[in-house]
């Protein structure tokens, strides 16, 4: 016999140490299902092998009638398949009830994205309206927009990452998988001028690995790097509040709208499935109509 609380235990461990998968991903599971265990029907020290499709469909309604987004209780669902399987495998049920669990439908939000003049704007804002550190600033957000990194992947670059002519790095994504990455000639600049003022700044003292470093030369988190983007898209800088990941989006759509090959996109981006990386097609869609619309003798724009 294994207690709902045993095999999630023992399965959250499986997911660190086996697994190898990232502090990020386990919390998540770790709230999920600790949400999971409290809910009325589980308990901490009911037999797993004793809950029944039923059981598990009524928590999917207990969240439903929460008014959960959609996102949030297909991650629950995940997170709960994962540990029935786990315990399927091991030998602790003889029939796994999660099999018959479906996600939620969750409506598609198109990504958001700047336009080439917001993140013109954007990138110039340190030089403009030194909020922070300018030319560490600078250069983060020129790395952001030139590689399409996501921000955990622009927190995890080291110095030794970068290529000697700054042109490139790899970065470890998803699922602990490598892929080189890019940075264009104002990236380049920018970065080169960031490390030569972080020389002058901490001189010998400076022992961080980390690329991008505070004020104090201590890495920069995943929340600091957020921090800045939020200081400088905000009512002192922009006025125009936008999140790192942003930068993600408008690169992908910068790209494909230039006409670049979506299975290049998806290289670039590092997502495992084409379908992720198609989502950004609708939106390039969405613009040419929006130009055809506008340009077009008979697409309802006002002439003089």
């Amino acid at each position: 016999m294994r207690t709902v609380r045993e095999a999630k235990d023992e399965f959250l461990d499986y997911l660190g140490s086996v697994r190898d998968m990232s502090p990020h991903t386990v919390i998540s599971y770790r709230n999920d299902l600790a949400q999971f265990e409290a809910m009325d029907g589980i308990g901490a020290q009911t037999d797993i092998a004793a809950i029944t499709p039923e059981t598990l469909r009524r928590c999917i309604g207990v969240l439903s009638r929460q008014r959960r987004a959609p996102a949030s209780i297909n991650r629950f669902i995940a997170a709960v398949r994962g540990l029935f399987s786990y315990c399927k495998k091991c030998g602790y049920l003889a029939v796994n009830p999660a099999l018959e669990l479906r996600t939620v439908k969750n409506p598609q939000r198109l990504p958001r994205f700047m336009t080439g003049a917001e993140v013109d704007k954007l990138c110039a804002a340190p030089a403009g309206n030194e909020l922070l550190w300018e030319a560490r600033d600078r250069a983060l957000f020129e790395m952001l927009y030139s590689s399409g990194c996501r921000l955990s992947e622009m927190a995890s670059l080291t110095v030794a990452d970068i290529d000697v002519d700054y042109g490139s790095a790899v970065v470890t994504g998803k699922g602990n998988k490598d892929r080189r990455v890019y940075f264009e000639a104002d990236a380049r600049a920018a970065l080169a001028a960031y490390l030569a003022d972080r020389r002058k700044r901490f001189g010998s003292a400076d022992t961080e690995t980390a690329l991008f470093v505070n004020q104090r030369g201590k890495k920069m988190t995943t929340r600091g790097i957020a921090y800045v983007v939020a200081r400088y898209s905000g009512v002192e800088g922009t006025n125009r509040h936008v999140s790192p990941h942003a930068f993600r989006h408008t690169f992908a759509t910068a790209l494909l709208t230039g006409g670049a090959d979506v299975r290049l996109v998806q290289e670039l981006l590092g997502h495992s499935s084409i379908s992720t990386t198609q989502r950004y097609t609708h939106v390039t869609t969405d613009r040419l109509i929006e130009l055809y619309n506008k340009a077009h003798p008979h697409g309802g724009a006002k002439g003089t």
